[in-house]
């Protein structure tokens, strides 16, 4: 019974439902756009490259090379990722906004080690976890 109930908690954790949503939201919008950019796009795109069997292509050895294809593809791609931007990210992120936290912000300030230059020590260290030397002040990374 203990395993049912902590695969329960960790099914019902806020982060894990925000994540299942935000991708049941894009396999949809996937869907749709994929449909907009095969019926409307492709066609509009073989149209502007001479129309034909090859549209905006050509064929090799009886093979054809459809670039039509390809800048459907990067039309889709482009569109997929601005609606999930400004449908998911943006809603989100004034959501966390208004709870206090921050989301898909700029990464907390670092500093770099003198001595063994490494990156992504926190501002506050005092000493390098790679060598153990003091950073003091270093400069930001």
């Amino acid at each position: 019974m203990s395993t049912l109930r902590g695969f329960k908690n960790f099914l019902m954790q806020g982060d894990l439902i925000v994540v299942a949503v935000g991708l049941v939201i894009a396999l949809a919008f996937s869907t749709l756009i994929k449909a907009f950019t095969d019926n409307v796009i492709t066609p509009l795109v073989n149209a502007a490259g001479g129309g034909g069997s090859t549209g905006l292509g050509f064929h090799v050895k009886g093979q054809l090379v459809s670039l039509g294809a390809l800048v459907s593809a990067v039309i889709y791609f482009i569109v997929f990722m601005a609606v999930i931007y400004f449908a998911i990210v943006v809603p989100y992120r004034a959501y966390q906004k208004r709870r206090g936290e921050t989301a898909f912000g700029e990464p907390a300030p670092t500093k770099t080690c003198p001595e063994c230059l490494s990156g992504g020590l926190p501002t506050a260290a005092t000493r390098c976890k790679y060598c153990g030397s003091p950073v003091g002040t270093a400069a930001a990374a």
